[in-house]
């Protein structure tokens, strides 16, 4: 038995079916599913954490964007090898968790509660409800388009994350094309935006279906949307566009995307100390 040591990052895109749901994943996520994640994979896994998904901002909904968090992990090793799959404790996932993410349609407040396989879930994909994001990236970003200078001092940063997945019938090559010579272009020479970094998905590790994740930066929302929704109008509609406005992809299926800060909410790895309510 040989083990691979190969470091990647992944990228889990958490969305929110409706605020009904919010207290009630998050509970999930902080009482259940840290515990159990870290009891499984803290011996090959240096960073884990959870980073705020901020408000939609005006337009946002046309970029699928998310409204409940980013999930980053950074691995040693695959968490699909051969070798892991023998697993002493099942981690606990209640089907409702899918629901309230908006991976399986919402069958409204009554939920049955029923277990399924953790892996099983992740890897759910119910045709109309949101697709389960969960990209697996090289550890260092492929390319640096714009901004390699910035520095802390430079302030805050509101960073805009999104995942394209082909449309049917079109190319990495061809889609590629029209992000390199039609849409960096103009992220580029906007002064609004003041980072452009991105890189292909690792597909061949869990058969995620989006293909290339961009990380772009401003200094705010109202920022973002001159650029990405006002200015953008001059990005020119590829051939097979599937909306009639940037990004031309359809929301959620094509393109996922959420609007985080710089830092966690919480840093599992380093920071985790259970459940502790409010007095």
């Amino acid at each position: 038995m040989s083990y691979e040591v190969k470091p990647m990052r992944s990228l889990i895109f958490v969305d929110l079916a409706r605020e009904e749901y919010r207290h009630r994943l998050l509970h999930w996520l902080i009482y259940h599913h840290v515990q159990d994640s870290i009891s499984q994979f803290g011996p090959y896994v240096t960073k884990y954490a959870f980073y705020p998904a901020l408000p939609v901002p005006p337009d946002g909904d046309r970029f699928g964007t998310c409204k409940m968090q980013l999930t980053e992990h950074y691995w040693l090793m695959s968490p699909f090898a051969p070798e892991a799959k023998v697993k002493a404790l099942t981690e606990f996932f209640p089907i409702d968790v899918l629901r309230w993410q908006g991976n399986m349609p919402d069958a409204g407040p009554e939920l049955d509660g029923e277990e399924m396989d953790a892996d099983t879930a992740r890897a759910t994909d119910s045709g109309e409800a949101r697709p389960f994001l969960f990209a697996f990236v090289p550890i260092w970003w492929e390319d640096d388009l714009k901004g390699s200078d910035r520095t802390r001092m430079d302030g805050p940063n509101y960073r805009w994350q999104w995942a394209i997945r082909l449309p049917e019938g079109v190319s990495a090559e061809e889609c590629d094309r029209w992000l390199y010579n039609d849409v960096f272009p103009l992220f580029q020479e906007t002064p609004e935006c003041t980072r452009i970094l991105t890189s292909k998905v690792m597909q061949e590790v869990n058969g995620c279906q989006y293909y290339r994740v961009m990380e772009m930066w401003f200094d705010g929302p109202d920022e973002w949307h001159r650029v990405a929704v006002d200015k953008a109008v001059d990005i020119p509609k590829p051939a097979w566009a599937q909306t009639f406005a940037f990004p031309y992809l359809r929301p959620v299926h094509n393109i996922q995307s959420l609007f985080v800060p710089d830092v966690a909410y919480s840093d599992n790895m380093t920071q985790h100390r259970g459940w502790i309510t409010m007095r």
